[in-house]
């Protein structure tokens, strides 16, 4: 029978993404696989998926998608883009078990590879003896965290957010507890429970993929490897494979169908080498009105060059799109003339950029970003410094290694409340590109980068972690 490995990403497009990369590096190992993407819907705006799974379809025969049927949660007021996640995929379940059945009737199965968030799955994996595997889509430090916290939920009875403490987790910098994902900070929280039998699963895995390569955290993969962060208990191999990226972008830029180059890219063809400030905060992230006024004015301040991705702010001032948005109307939520005022040297998209194609433009010099770990990777690959700008999930741990342990970004420093000021902006866009540590931030990323090809090519850290990968299932 044909050999297959299923992959169980969570809805949001950022963990397809990573997954589809993941399929794609599996068929450069053993083109012989069938590779099937379970996918499942959700109740929040988890972004464009429909147009990428087309082009994906169309393009790659060996990758086959499965579309779940929906499920209806049970009455609930929780808006927990979290809690709901682990909600839908847990409920999918029974339906899982149905694909699995079906793929395995005419497919020997190598192994069912789940992200954090799909981890309830590997109960059918094991019911129906098929190897479960995690595919981490964070980086080894955020995984040595999510390693050791069961150690950290057995040795507190307190809430993280009550705690004000430094956590010492082995293989990262001193983290503070206020900085670990919101879901964990309250021990009380439905979504605090998933988190923590998502992290007790590691253990039981078959091994662990992790979209990173070995000297960008070299300390976390380490320190991982060695099992330091499951004290009592085991720890599955972990296979950096990374870094995976999207090779093709999702969808078209808005205005530029039939494969014409994008507004933007062509304005960037008209811009020094190097001068330009990419911001983009990802499919998920949101900023207040309020917010996007001060961004406005720090980036007119500071008298440089950007192209800034803008979404429609939401209705509750969460930082995060639970629902689709309405057209964007620039004028009403930008400051009075800036658009005209800036029109020379900026340029305002809305919604979406053609994020790795504008990274990889010669004048591109710096980017700032909400620190999701795709995003980080890109920016790594592409050799352009950060401005860390985290607001939601594991970003807040990501702009710590980010800033700390790579040296690659400089942190946008915010207020108690979450708000950055207008000055704060400005401050980090002309210390990226104009200041001493910018340019020592610039060329430990260029380097970086010329790390990362090393990795993925003949003989590189990844490319033999992949290689080991496969021929673990001739043994099976």
């Amino acid at each position: 029978m044909e050999e297959a490995i299923v992959l169980y990403p969570s809805p949001p497009i950022g963990h397809l993404i990573s997954m589809v990369e993941l399929g794609k590096l599996l068929l450069t190992q053993k083109p012989s696989l069938s590779i099937h993407i379970l996918i499942t819907s959700v109740p929040y705006d988890s972004g464009p998926t429909a147009p990428y799974i087309t082009n994906v379809a169309a393009t790659i025969p060996s990758i086959k998608f499965h579309h779940l049927p929906t499920v209806i949660l049970p009455s609930t007021k929780t808006t927990h883009l979290e809690e709901l996640t682990f909600e839908v995929l847990r409920l999918s379940n029974p339906h899982v078990r149905e694909e699995l059945l079906s793929i395995s009737k005419n497919h020997t199965i190598h192994g069912l590879v789940v992200d954090f968030f799909c981890c309830a799955a590997l109960f059918v994996a094991k019911e129906l003896n098929i190897p479960g595997y995690h595919f981490f889509t964070s980086g080894a430090g955020v995984l040595a965290i999510f390693l050791y916290f069961p150690t950290i939920h057995n040795t507190t009875t307190k809430s993280l957010k009550d705690l004000k403490s430094l956590l010492h987790i082995p293989g990262v910098p001193l983290i503070p507890s206020s900085d670990m994902p919101i879901p964990v900070l309250h021990r009380d929280y439905k979504a605090y429970k998933y988190f923590l039998d998502s992290s007790s699963s590691f253990p039981e895995s078959a091994g662990i993929f992790v979209n990173t390569f070995a000297s960008l955290e070299a300390r976390a993969v380490k320190t991982t490897s060695e099992g330091l962060c499951v004290p009592n208990n085991r720890t599955p191999p972990i296979y950096c494979i990374g870094p995976l990226i999207a090779t093709e972008c999702p969808k078209d830029d808005a205005g530029t169908r039939n494969g014409t180059t994008p507004e933007c890219l062509t304005w960037l063809d008209s811009q020094p080498v190097g001068s330009v400030v990419f911001l983009c905060f990802g499919s998920l992230g949101l900023f207040s009105k309020e917010q996007l006024r001060e961004i406005a004015f720090g980036l007119e301040r500071s008298g440089h060059r950007f192209l800034w991705v803008v979404r429609n702010p939401p209705s509750d001032k969460k930082s995060l799109a639970l629902s689709a948005h309405p057209n964007i109307d620039l004028d009403s939520l930008l400051p009075e003339g800036f658009l005209d005022r800036t029109k020379d040297r900026g340029l305002v998209l809305k919604s979406w950029a053609p994020q790795v194609a504008v990274l990889n433009h010669p004048s591109v010099g710096g980017f700032v970003s909400h620190c999701g770990w795709n995003s980080v990777l890109e920016a790594v690959c592409a050799g352009v410094p950060l401005v860390a700008w985290p607001l939601y999930a594991e970003q807040r741990l990501n702009r710590i290694f980010l800033v700390e342990e790579m040296k690659l970004a400089l942190p946008m420093n915010e207020s108690d409340n979450g708000f950055v000021s207008s000055a704060e902006v400005e401050e980090r866009v002309l210390g990226l590109m104009e200041s001493e540590e910018g340019n020592l931030i610039r060329e430990r990323t260029i380097a970086m980068k010329i790390a990362a090809k090393a990795a993925l090519n003949e003989g590189g850290s990844s490319r033999v972690a992949l290689s080991e990968l496969v021929e673990s299932w001739k043994d099976k």
